[in-house]
């Protein structure tokens, strides 16, 4: 029986009985038992009006805490009257008006959060009280190469080398791990307290692009520098000699004029060699922005397959396009991507020599072109110089061709990518997006 009720209860009892003993006392006296009655039912009256007032503070009470179970933190109480009632209104008041306050503010920090994670140029990846992943940002998901977040899973569930190995990582450790290709990423493990709970997280910063524009910077201004001297001796050094072939006509009859003609025109082209030389190393170098057009991608393999033809013929190496049935389109320099086409299906003609098959494939996900060969491929002792600059294994290669490759797909904001794979086959992979 709940309160109100045996409070009624308690009323009516207590009035009946002094009914019944108003009744038995004063039953002669008709006046003062009418009287003493009238008495009894004004108390029940009174009675009645103060339970109304005691509980009508305790009503509003019941509606703010129903309030509270539905989150409605708006409601504010109205005065009662009664000084006591009064203040504890006002306190609650307060207290709902604080409520709103905080839950304002939190509901503001929490969109900030979600917008500075959505906008961040790192990869986050965030993780429940059990370690399972919640939540991936949009460049997370790029650096790793995912196309949709693995939903509670854990990272060594999720089949991706680069999240197993930070699996086993401790919250406050740090370090740099190599991916594919080129890709090096600064990566730590961290946490934060969210209800009380400790939850993980991961920060991925992608080191690759810095590196690389250090590195350019770095053997540009070697280059810029070697390029000077060269030609400012090239040039000294051409003029003399036309001088000096000009001074020894062709006389059949002077032996030693023609040995000394003979050597001149070998120094002449040993000189136009080492000019092409250093024109070659300076195109990395002086490479412009791409002039960026939509253009379809698969006509751009379609081009460079044609050109490339001929040469594969004459070795007798066999060469498919493996194209998506729709056309890929993208906003890129074509002229620029066929130079860096060109240079992988030359790399991987000169890596067959004779006979085998070079594939040109388009991907979609993620937006690639590849050339592969099923030649020898890079031996293992030199696999880690692959991603080196002007790093070549043949004997009179410079290694200019792939370093070219490189800086194209940088300035599309991309990357590249040289690797064995499986059943014999080496892919080299410019990864636009």
């Amino acid at each position: 029986m709940s309160l109100k009720w045996r409070y009624f209860g308690y009323i009516l009892l207590l009035h009946i009985g002094l009914g019944v003993l108003a009744f038995l006392v004063l039953e002669e006296t008709k006046v003062l038992f009418l009287g003493v009655e009238v008495l009894i039912l004004v108390s029940l009256g009174i009675a009645y009006a103060l339970y109304r007032r005691f509980t009508r503070p305790l009503r509003l009470l019941g509606s703010g805490i129903d309030a509270i179970k539905d989150q409605d933190f708006a409601i504010q109480l109205r005065p009662t009257g009664s000084p006591d009632m009064d203040r504890l209104v006002q306190v609650y008041n307060e207290m709902m008006k604080n409520i709103r306050k905080e839950r304002a503010q939190v509901q503001q920090q929490d969109h900030f959060l979600n917008q500075l994670i959505e906008a961040s140029p790192a990869g986050i990846v965030l993780m429940d009280y059990d370690g399972q992943i919640t939540e991936i940002n949009p460049h997370g998901l790029q650096m790793l190469g995912l196309r949709e977040v693995p939903l509670s899973q854990k990272p060594e569930a999720t089949g991706h080398p680069l999240l197993q190995e930070l699996a086993g990582w401790e919250a406050g450790q740090s370090g740099v791990i190599a991916g594919k290709g080129q890709e090096r990423f600064h990566c730590e493990v961290a946490h934060f307290i969210h209800r009380g709970f400790h939850r993980k997280f991961i920060l991925l910063r992608e080191l690759s692009r810095e590196m690389l524009a250090a590195e350019k910077r770095a053997y540009g201004k070697v280059i810029r520098m070697m390029a000077h001297e060269v030609n400012n001796s090239i040039g000294a050094i051409n003029s003399i000699l036309q001088s000096t072939l000009e001074a020894y006509p062709d006389h059949p009859e002077d032996e030693l004029a023609d040995d000394i003609r003979a050597s001149l025109e070998v120094a002449w082209q040993r000189n136009e060699r080492l000019n092409q030389f250093m024109r070659n190393f300076a195109e990395v170098v002086r490479l412009p922005a791409p002039d960026r057009r939509r253009i379809a991608l698969d006509e751009v393999l379609r081009n460079v397959q044609q050109l490339m033809a001929p040469q594969a013929e004459r070795q007798q190496t066999a060469m498919r396009l493996m194209l998506p049935e729709q056309s890929v389109y993208f906003e890129a320099d074509e002229r620029q991507l066929e130079q860096a086409l060109v240079n992988m299906v030359k790399n991987a003609l000169e890596a067959l020599e004779q006979g085998g098959e070079v594939q040109l494939r388009l991907l979609r996900h993620p937006l690639s072109l590849v050339v592969a060969d099923n030649g020898p491929g890079l031996p293992p002792e030199l696999a880690d110089n692959r991603t080196t600059p002007f790093f070549s294994t043949k004997p009179a290669g410079q290694g200019i061709g792939l370093t070219l490759v490189r800086e194209i797909a940088r300035q599309h904001g991309g990357h590249y990518e040289l690797e064995r794979v499986e059943e014999g086959w080496t892919e080299c992979r410019m990864v636009l997006a």
